[in-house]
C-alpha cells in the first residue's frame, strides 16, 4: 500500500460504512485480539448488486476465505481481492447475531440507560448502517466475518474457534471496483466469550500497488481470471 488516505479506529459494538474506490486498499487490524468485523458489500452505483456468498465460495472451491481469494457480486464481478490475511481464515457462514442471541448470551443493556456501554447486536448494527442508503432488512445479504474462524468436522457440524485472531492481526482488501462497504464490530454470533467482547478494529484506506502479471488473486484459479475480465469490461 502506497499513499494513505485516512486512518481511524472503529470501536467495538459499532458500525460504519464508506465507499472504497477501485485501486484502493482497505487495511484492517485487530488491535487487542479477539475482534470480529462483519462486512457487507454493494455497488454504490446500483445497490441491487451486492456480495454473493454462494458464488464466491463455489467458484473458488472453498469454505473459507483468505489471501488469494476474491469477493464476488451477484453479477459475476469482483468487489475486492484479499491480498493479505494474517489470520489465514475469514468466516463465510456464521452470519450475525440478533438482539435475542445477544441477550441470551450476555444479558441486556440499552443505549438509553448505558450509552456506549450497551450491548449492540450485529443484525441491528448492519441494518442501521444500510438504512443510510435507503436499504432495509431484505437487503442484508450473507456477510463475512473477518478475524473469526468457524470450522466444520467430519460430520458437518460447525464450531467457533476461540482466540483465533491475535493482537496485531492484519487483513487487507484491494478493491477492484468502487464498492460501498458496510461494517460492524459486534461479536460473532457463535462467540464463546463469557463477557461481551467489545473489541476495536483499526481501519486504514490507502492506494493499492499496481497489479502484476504474477498477482496471487488473479492467478489463484481460472474463475478469478474470468472475474477480473468481467470487471475490465464493466469499467472500460
Amino acid at each position: 500500500m502506497e499513499l494513505i488516505h485516512f486512518k481511524e479506529t472503529l470501536p467495538g459494538a459499532s458500525h460504519d460504512s464508506m465507499v472504497i474506490k477501485a485501486g484502493q486498499v482497505l487495511s484492517l487490524r485487530d488491535i487487542e485480539g479477539g475482534a470480529n468485523l462483519s462486512m457487507l458489500f454493494y455497488n454504490p452505483k446500483d445497490l441491487l448488486e451486492r456480495y454473493n456468498a454462494p458464488d464466491t465460495l463455489k467458484c473458488q472451491h472453498t469454505f473459507k476465505l483468505t489471501a488469494g481469494n476474491c469477493l464476488y457480486s451477484d453479477m459475476g464481478r469482483i468487489f475486492c481481492s484479499i491480498i493479505r490475511d494474517d489470520s489465514n481464515w475469514i468466516d463465510t457462514v456464521g452470519g450475525v447475531a440478533n438482539k435475542h442471541k445477544v441477550r441470551e448470551k450476555w444479558g441486556e443493556r440499552t443505549y438509553q440507560q448505558d450509552r456506549n456501554n450497551w450491548l449492540q447486536n450485529g443484525a441491528d448494527s448492519l441494518l442501521v448502517e444500510v438504512a443510510k442508503y435507503g436499504l432495509n432488512k431484505r437487503d442484508l445479504a450473507a456477510n463475512i466475518n473477518l478475524f473469526s474462524k468457524v470450522q466444520a468436522d467430519q460430520n458437518g457440524d460447525i464450531s467457533f474457534v476461540a482466540d483465533h485472531s491475535k493482537a496485531g492481526t492484519v487483513i487487507e482488501l484491494r478493491f477492484e471496483m468502487d464498492t460501498l462497504v458496510v461494517m460492524s464490530t459486534c461479536p460473532h454470533p457463535m462467540s464463546t466469550a463469557e463477557q461481551y467482547p467489545n473489541k476495536p478494529v483499526e481501519i486504514v484506506v490507502g492506494k493499492a500497488d499496481p497489479i502484476g502479471d504474477d498477482d496471487l488473486c488473479v492467478n489463484s484459479c481460472a474463475e478469478n481470471g474470468r472475474g477480473f475480465e468481467n470487471n475490465r469490461r464493466y469499467l472500460c
